[in-house]
């Protein structure tokens, strides 16, 4: 029987009371790589016991003592990249290469988090009136959780707790139960760097764990990462519990190619952002909004350079476009593939049917490029999550911006233009929170802000920089007078 993960909690490595479990599947060989439980509330009582207890010795620590946790963390995650690169690869499908990348963007948030002692500063000002000073400060607030999801399993819970731990809180992670097996070797090396037991635990699991995250009175906030259903959904239920929330949601995010492009590094730019990690991410270009001239110029180079990827298992250098996730989320974006067909849609390059030799019980889709796709269609409006590459034609940059706020999304977005006059306008009207010029993929650094806008975030305080500083602390002000 294949190996079942164990929780870790309270500084040790602990079976799940659950009686349930899932196969944990390679989704470039069909191979079963381990199980993981399903935990039960129960379990998550045992992990907020542990968080609670910790955390009233944990915020006592200084700061700069916090940080040197987390500097010997970073140590541990540059030593062992190589190994957590391949595991990622081998449990979610990516190409070493993205894996390493997105192992990069989590570590950049651990240095981030190490600057604590200047990030958490307060201000001060004397004489606010006679004989009276003002200042304030941070505190930490108690435990933390977060929600992470399937498509980034090794770098996204490094937005949430490097930042909580390094303010002074405790924190509980529930990886996806998709794609565990990074998340599980990461808290092996946060046992090696010595956090002392109880302030970092992870508890597997699926919904009774995200419910028990969200309504239980230890617990006093909530980060998640998602689908925007079910991030509205944590949203909802954490805050009716009286927590704080973030909750990144879906995406449908749109690239505008001005006829004035530079044409080899935006043909460049836009496959990478579409079919990069086989289109699953939230930063994923998903449709290509040509306008004018741009259309007759861009259209054939974007097909030809898309059917020049090579897909195959990420372990192989030579491979730049992996499997999807899972048999599940294959036929997912498969139905969407048929349904833009269905639709009218043009579909000028069909990766339904696509086999790798040697691996045919993978989940692969080739690449997808649609022409003649409409907002009204269903590929024009929901997130397909898959790598799949929607174009839609508009005659002025106005027309493009107009498009992108009949979405009901608004995560990313970027247009590729050589005017500034046309870049101003779109970073002016867009109305998307993360935008690129002449960039495909708008992802900030660790030290800016992370998140969108309407459906696509719930919350007014997002992830990365010093938003999350303000999310994991409350600011105290402090009136004085002395005689």
């Amino acid at each position: 029987m294949s190996e079942l993960l164990q929780n870790y909690v309270n500084g040790n490595w602990i079976p799940s009371q659950g009686t349930e479990s899932l196969e944990l599947v390679n989704p470039a060989t069909g191979e079963v790589q381990g199980r993981v439980p399903l935990s039960t509330s129960a379990d998550v009582d045992a992990a907020v016991a542990a968080a609670r207890r910790a955390f009233t010795t944990w915020r006592e620590v200084p700061a700069v003592e916090r940080a040197r946790y987390l500097f010997r963390y970073r140590a541990l995650l540059e030593k062992n990249m190589d190994e957590l690169a391949e595991i990622l690869t081998r449990e979610h499908g990516k190409t070493l290469s993205e894996s390493k990348g997105s192992l990069r963007r989590g570590l950049e948030n651990v240095e981030h988090a190490c600057g604590i002692p200047t990030l958490m500063m307060g201000e001060s000002l004397e004489d606010v009136a006679s004989g009276i000073d003002t200042h304030t400060r941070r505190q930490p607030i108690g435990v933390f959780a977060a929600i992470t999801p399937f498509n980034f399993p090794a770098m996204v819970p490094l937005w949430f707790w490097p930042y909580a731990v390094a303010c002074g809180n405790t924190f509980i992670l529930k990886a996806s139960e998709q794609v565990p097996l990074s998340q599980a070797r990461q808290f092996e090396l946060i046992e090696e760097a010595g956090f002392p037991a109880g302030v970092l635990n992870l508890v597997h699991g699926g919904k009774e764990v995200v419910d028990s995250f969200c309504e239980h009175p230890g617990i006093d906030g909530i980060s998640f990462v998602g689908s925007s259903p079910v991030a509205e959904a944590v949203y909802r239920k954490a805050a009716a519990h009286g927590k704080r929330a973030q909750a990144l949601g879906g995406a449908k995010n749109f690239m505008v190619v001005m006829p004035d492009a530079n044409i080899d590094s935006t043909v460049a730019a836009v496959v990478a952002s579409c079919f990069g990690c086989a289109g699953q991410r939230c930063l994923a270009g998903s449709t290509a909004i040509l306008v004018g001239d741009a259309y007759d110029i861009f259209l054939d180079r974007l097909v030809r350079e898309a059917s020049e990827l090579k897909l195959g298992n990420g372990l192989d250098p030579e491979v730049n476009l992996g499997p999807v996730t899972s048999k599940r989320h294959q036929q997912k974006v498969l139905d969407y593939v048929a349904k833009g067909v269905e639709e009218g849609a043009k579909l000028l390059l069909d990766g339904r049917g696509a086999t790798v030799e040697g691996h045919e019980n993978g989940a692969w889709i080739g690449p997808c490029l649609f022409d003649e796709v409409t907002p009204e269609m269903t590929i024009g409006r929901e997130e397909i999550f898959g790598p799949v590459l929607c174009v839609v034609r508009a005659n002025t940059i106005d027309d493009a911006i107009a498009l992108i706020h009949q979405s009901e999304f608004a995560n990313a977005t970027s247009i590729f233009t050589t005017s500034g006059a046309s870049a101003r306008t779109f970073e002016y009207a867009a109305g998307v929170s993360m935008m690129g010029i002449n960039v495909g993929v708008a992802a900030p650094m660790a030290f800016f802000p992370f998140g969108g806008t309407k459906r696509s975030f719930f919350g007014d305080t997002k992830a990365h920089g010093r938003d999350s500083i303000h999310f994991f602390t409350d600011q105290k002000v402090v009136i004085s007078r002395w005689s």
